[in-house]
């Protein structure tokens, strides 16, 4: 890798599990929304009962896409790790190792003072991409921190 490379890592499996589970999500309150509006139950669903189904169901598909916007930039300076919420940006100097622990379900960075920051981006479920990606991190931050 060259000092201008930047890497950028997106979880691939979460991003089809997220997306499928989001359409099935919003496909299941709009069914729901359509079929309350012609029951014989004694409760009345009106329009707008309807419209809050499938906004609730918009709502629930964007909360599972949220877990799906992972991602990871690095390149010689540091590293850019966006979680669910959060994004933040650490100078290599600041990070002590890249590790993926026996038994996680994402790597993580080591910090100072026994902390550490999780790396959604990078996920078991991805096997070899998840092997790569934090071979392709531990090159960078050797190459930054000389060691």
């Amino acid at each position: 890798m060259s000092v201008a490379t930047t890497v950028v890592i997106r979880p691939r499996r979460a991003m089809i599990m997220c997306s499928v589970l989001a359409v099935a999500l919003l496909a299941v309150f709009v069914v729901v929304a359509v079929l309350l509006r012609n029951g014989n139950t004694g409760v009345h669903f009106q329009r707008s009962d309807q419209a809050a189904m499938v906004g609730i169901g918009i709502l629930l598909a964007a909360g599972v896409m949220l877990f799906a916007i992972a991602r990871v930039r690095a390149d010689a300076e540091g590293i850019e790790v966006r979680n669910v919420l959060v994004t933040r940006r650490f100078a290599w100097h600041e990070v002590l190792s890249v590790s993926f622990p026996d038994g996680a379900s994402w790597a993580r960075l080591e910090l100072p003072d026994d902390e550490y920051h999780a790396v959604m981006a990078i996920q078991a479920v991805d096997r070899g991409r998840a092997v790569e990606a934090v071979r392709a991190l531990r090159k960078l931050h050797r190459a930054a921190t000389g060691g």
